[in-house]
């Protein structure tokens, strides 16, 4: 008689997990607890992300142990997944077509064609509620609700049309949340793209619907020109005229020294010296017209500027305590508009916005330590939380959330709204990248063609010399790795080491009147940026590039080769050695924005 084999060790875990779930039935988890919806029913959360009518691709797949409390799947991005025909397509594409710089016209973007106002364009809404319905009924009213919403958007505009966008039922029921909680709502942008990530109906619902008002905060200005910045500004001042706008940045004065330097030298503990915590604070103090007493947070900014030391450095011991809160599913759900603004004298700041605008970094900024761990992943923060900035200041901090539009899905990329490493096909968004910067000045790549005086380039062939610069190689054949390779320069352009900032319209024809406005040094000085040193910037700039040493090939090896893992310590540089280039060798971001062509 044979023997029967022993059990391998994934089988004896499989037949554990099968007793445990039969030992404990139904009564894992109550009502109130994060995997809630899980246990109510395994179809529940499929249904409510997504449409019958679309194929959705769930992306950040995270280990779950059904054991926990907490489904860390519950709120993972859900797209819209793309056919194979068209992935091919693009691929073909980015074979053949011969890269054109585009004129400067092209990077003009209105926010009418981002969001045509007849296309539907919103966002799906919280149906009416009333305390007499139970949690369960409100919860299959609102995927009714969600369906409808898909089902009219789909129908208004064709398969193709529209971007990425979030799917996912649970990551607008925690907007929804943060919006009735909240009495001011920060709505935070990059400046290098606002358009993109400032969808007019969510401003109408806010300012309209819920009576609350709204600061725009132009994130990451250290990364756009200030003419540009002042540009923008003005545009949305004319397009929205109650709108309070505020310029912010975590980062003043702190240039990437290399285009493949991994994260801009910030000394330890040095969040409070961010450039726009006092304007916020100001228009704050304009919005609640004394209804509030913010003297707190004043005097709270004052002693985070106090407390800076010569070298930069802050004693954490010292530091204020913040009081964090999560947020329970029962406590959501259940909640209504909150009909009394500052209450209790307590006023609650939401901070809502795409996927990597900064949102967690301006909230580090403003309590001046890290308190959120940031990170260049979408969908890194997975629900909200709540933090005691003074005991009369709290701020509220979202999950980033992806609206419907009409934008370029290449675009929408390069804003950094799509896990990079989770792409199919990246070499299309590589050919819109390069058709708007000068890459080859800044990147200085070879062709790989064996041709010589080869001027023709294409998508691939720029992945292909970007590979061959880099030595990225395939494992087994040892070819140049261009998927790798791709990947790696759309990560530059989301970190802003290989900058792409857009225009407002008009901005060509009136290129002189912004680059001598008299604003401009109030903004370079939020920027942390002197004359002196813009010009020391561009003199040096075609030096730098070519003169790159060999050691610091070496040191900037993987600095665009984190996947997408969190940057828990994004900001928390070594300081500067002796031997290091001071801030004037810095790549000039003004030819990379072709202020003054190189070539």
């Amino acid at each position: 008689m044979p023997r029967k084999k022993p059990f391998s060790n994934k089988q004896k875990k499989k037949q554990l997990q099968v007793k445990r779930e039969r030992k404990r039935g139904d009564t894992g988890s109550g009502p109130s607890s994060r995997n809630a919806s899980v246990e109510r029913g395994g179809e529940r959360q499929s249904d409510t992300s997504d449409s019958e009518t679309t194929d959705v691709r769930k992306i950040n797949q995270q280990p779950f142990n059904r054991e926990g409390r907490y489904d860390p799947n519950r709120f993972r991005l859900h797209y819209e997944k793309e056919s194979k025909e068209d992935v091919e397509k693009r691929k073909k594409m980015a074979r053949e077509k011969v890269l054109q710089p585009v004129s400067d016209k092209e990077l003009e973007v209105d926010i009418n064609d981002i969001y045509p106002s007849e296309k539907g364009l919103g966002f799906p809404r919280r149906p009416s509620w009333n305390y007499e319905m139970t949690r369960e009924s409100l919860l299959r009213k609102e995927e009714k609700s969600y369906r409808e919403y898909l089902d009219d958007l789909h129908s208004r505009n064709p398969p193709g049309t529209l971007s990425h966008f979030e799917h996912n039922l649970e990551t607008w029921r925690q907007l929804w949340r943060v919006l009735e909680m909240s009495d001011v709502i920060l709505l935070i942008v990059d400046i290098r793209h606002p358009v993109l990530q400032f969808p007019p109906a969510l401003y109408q619902y806010i300012t309209g619907d819920l009576q609350k008002q709204v600061i725009l905060v132009l994130n990451k200005a250290d990364l756009c020109p200030p003419p540009v910045v002042i540009a923008w500004k003005h545009y949305l001042t004319s397009q929205f005229p109650h709108l309070q706008i505020v310029c912010f940045t975590s980062h003043p004065g702190q240039p990437y020294s290399t285009v493949l330097q991994k994260k801009r030298m910030r000394r330890k503990g040095d969040w409070s010296k961010a450039g726009g915590p006092i304007d916020i604070l100001k228009a704050c103090q304009e919005i609640t017209a004394g209804k509030v007493d913010l003297t707190s947070w004043e005097q709270k900014i004052q002693r985070d500027a106090a407390a800076e030391r010569v070298d930069g450095e802050r004693a954490e011991e010292g530091a204020d305590s913040v009081l964090m809160e999560h947020q329970s599913d029962s406590a959501m759900e259940m909640s209504s508009p909150s009909q009394e603004l500052y209450k209790d004298g307590v006023l609650t700041l939401g901070c809502i916005g795409f996927p990597n605008v900064g949102k967690s970094s301006v909230i580090n900024s403003l309590v001046g330590r890290k308190v959120v761990s940031v990170s260049r992943t979408p969908g890194h923060t997975k629900y909200f939380q709540t933090y005691y900035l003074t005991p009369t200041v709290k701020l509220c901090d979202c999950p980033g959330l992806v609206f419907p539009s009409r934008v370029n899905k290449q675009l929408q990329i390069l804003a950094g709204i799509y896990p990079v490493s989770q792409l199919q096909e990246p070499y299309s968004s590589v050919g819109y990248l390069c058709e708007r910067t000068p890459f080859l000045s800044v990147l200085k790549l070879k062709h790989p063609s064996l041709l010589e005086n080869e001027s023709h380039w294409t998508a691939w062939d720029v992945c292909e010399a970007w590979a061959e610069r880099r030595g990225y190689k395939t494992a087994k054949a040892a070819r140049n790795d261009v998927y790798r390779a791709a990947n790696s320069l759309l990560r530059l352009a989301i970190d802003g080491r290989l900058c792409l900032c857009l225009r407002p319209p008009g901005y060509s024809c009136l290129r002189e009147h912004w680059e001598n406005h008299p604003d401009l040094p109030e903004v370079m000085a939020l920027q942390g940026r002197t004359t002196e040193e813009e010009r020391a910037g561009e003199g040096d700039d075609e030096d730098d590039g070519e003169s790159s040493t060999e050691p610091e090939e070496e040191r900037d090896r993987d600095a665009d080769d984190d996947e997408d893992g969190d940057d828990e310590d994004e900001g928390f540089g070594h300081p500067r050695r002796k031997d290091d280039k001071p801030s004037g060798f810095t790549v000039n971001m003004y030819n990379v924005l072709r202020e003054n062509e190189c070539e």
